[in-house]
């Protein structure tokens, strides 16, 4: 097909579904939206670029694509932290990666926590950190030599199973359970994350001819049940015990999973989708839809990894399909960025593909965001895409929405008790809050103070990460940034993600409010 009849083409379906679907709502620059990119550093995918990097080439290429997405208004990178029992910070639950360090078991050097240190840029660029774990995956092939001695393959053998070409935890055991329930709590406990993210790999996708040898566990553990719900159980009782962890632990951190994009085909169950695939039901053993009935989880992200109209797994089926079906949970789609001009399916070597993907998406109003995979794609190569997204769909900033179960009333306004100006920078004092953790503000601008109004994605100037120092949150803006504007507002971000109310700040006056220090008591 010519690509401008691909381009009207795309646009006549998009007309034509967004005046079809009564769910339906277009909003071309949404003021509250997730957009994350996932780093994957398994096998150095996007970050280490090589494991032999040094410690300063390491830190300058994650900033450089911090600062990409950034520039392109992305809200929340997901760093793949654990890929195959291993590590990339301090842990006494395992080796560090080789995939950061070159050996596995091998620290840093010079040393830093590499985990800490990645969190704390990004929360100063205004990202939500996302700490993704693949749980079950001890391996990525049969060569062990490239393990520590301390890695979990050699500590606890019984816990493994050996399947089509890598090395894999047992799902059913309760001490491998335990284990990786100690696995997430020690990131949750340790770190200052925003959420834990698991993907799509629970049991191992089905290889022709190879077997996952669980037949021990099953003939223990099974209790009459069918091997394919005992497997199905298995996983929900992990992902339900891994919920309570983090939330007893912190509960402002969400718990995030990236299921495969179809939960059942409508051939397998009528309630299934209009596709022919893999399902994550029927093959990896995982029921997403049972984890948003029982509220385990925070946020769901189906990988819809096909383009609008692929005939077997059509993503505009998809995104209907989980929009219908999905409840108690924010819902986020994950895009195949990576498929860009490098697939059989000839329709992503169109640069709308992408972007009619993410119009389509924004018409569901329960589809409150994206993220893609990963996070090279749009930092080497692809760069037409990149300024097509530019001047359309995250041509302005957003916030990333509150998920459902911690959306709340932010109880504090901000008092701002100093606001002075130069012309270098306009600088802001606001007193530190009694009733809410405050993790950012988000600063708006407008042409007259009448004219602010913090729903317009337009209006965002900024989000600054806080810093609390004796009671008061002191922050700068570049006065080449500030300069174009008669009128501001200031509000708190709490942990949860929840927006306060509100203060309005006259940009032509300067001023300081004198007021006696108050013992702060709920702090």
């Amino acid at each position: 097909m010519h690509k401008n009849q691909h381009f009207i083409y795309s646009i006549l379906f998009l007309l034509f579904f967004g005046g079809t679907m009564n769910s339906q709502e277009k909003t071309m620059h949404p003021k509250n939206e997730f957009r994350g990119v996932w780093i994957a550093t398994v096998v150095n995918i996007d970050w280490p670029k090589t494991n032999t990097d040094n410690v300063e080439k390491e830190k300058a290429d994650y900033l450089e694509i911090l600062d990409t997405y950034k520039k392109l208004n992305f809200n929340a990178v997901i760093v793949q932290i654990r890929s195959v029992g291993d590590a990339f910070y301090p842990s006494e639950l395992a080796p560090w990666s080789r995939f950061l360090t070159g050996k596995e078991g091998v620290t840093p050097s010079p040393y830093y926590d590499t985990l800490a240190w990645m969190i704390e840029e990004a929360h100063k660029r205004g990202f939500e950190f996302h700490a993704w774990l693949n749980p079950y995956r001890a391996t990525f092939d049969l060569n062990k030599k490239l393990l520590s001695p301390t890695h979990d393959v050699f500590k606890h053998p019984e816990w493994m199973i050996e399947y089509a070409g890598k090395i894999y935890y047992d799902p059913a055991l309760p001490e491998v359970q335990s284990h990786l329930t100690k696995v997430v709590k020690e990131v949750v406990d340790k770190y200052d994350i925003d959420a834990i993210h698991f993907d799509d790999y629970f049991y191992p996708y089905t290889v022709p001819g190879k077997t996952f040898n669980d037949a021990a566990s099953y003939k223990k553990y099974g209790a009459g049940l069918s091997l394919s719900d005992w497997r199905r159980a298995n996983v929900s009782n992990f992902v339900h015990t891994i919920s309570t962890t983090i939330k007893e632990s912190k509960p402002w951190v969400q718990f995030g999973i990236s299921p495969f994009g179809v939960w059942r085909n409508k051939s397998q169950d009528p309630k299934g989708s209009d596709t022919q695939s893999t399902s994550n039901y029927d093959d990896l053993y995982a029921d997403p839809v049972l984890w948003m009935d029982q509220k385990w989880i925070d946020y769901i992200m189906p990988q819809l990894y096909w383009s609008m109209n692929n005939s077997r797994a059509s993503y505009s089926k998809l995104v209907k399909w989980w929009s219908e079906n999905s409840n108690n949970t924010a819902i986020y789609i994950g895009h195949a960025s990576y498929k860009i001009r490098g697939d059989a399916d000839k329709s992503w070597n169109f640069a709308n593909e992408i972007p009619t993907q993410i119009n389509f998406a924004r018409s569901y109003k329960n589809v409150t965001g994206s993220a893609y995979f990963s996070a090279k794609c749009f930092t080497s190569k692809n760069f037409d895409i990149v300024r097509l997204l530019e001047e359309n769909q995250y041509k302005y900033p957003a916030l990333p929405p509150a998920v459902p179960n911690l959306k709340r009333i932010v109880i504090d306004i901000p008092v701002v008790t100093e606001f002075v100006k130069d012309s270098s920078f306009y600088t802001f004092s606001i007193k530190s809050p009694l009733n809410t953790k405050v993790r950012y503000m988000v600063l708006y601008g407008a042409d007259h103070i009448s004219k602010i109004n913090t729903n317009d994605a337009t209006q965002i100037v900024d989000k600054i990460t806080v810093h609390e120092i004796d009671n008061q949150i002191t922050f700068s803006v570049l006065a080449q940034k500030m300069n174009q504007y008669k009128a501001c507002a200031v509000t708190f971000i709490d942990y949860f993600a929840n927006e306060s109310t509100p203060t309005t700040i006259d940009l032509k006056k300067t001023f300081k409010i004198y007021s006696p220090a108050q013992p702060n008591e709920n702090r």
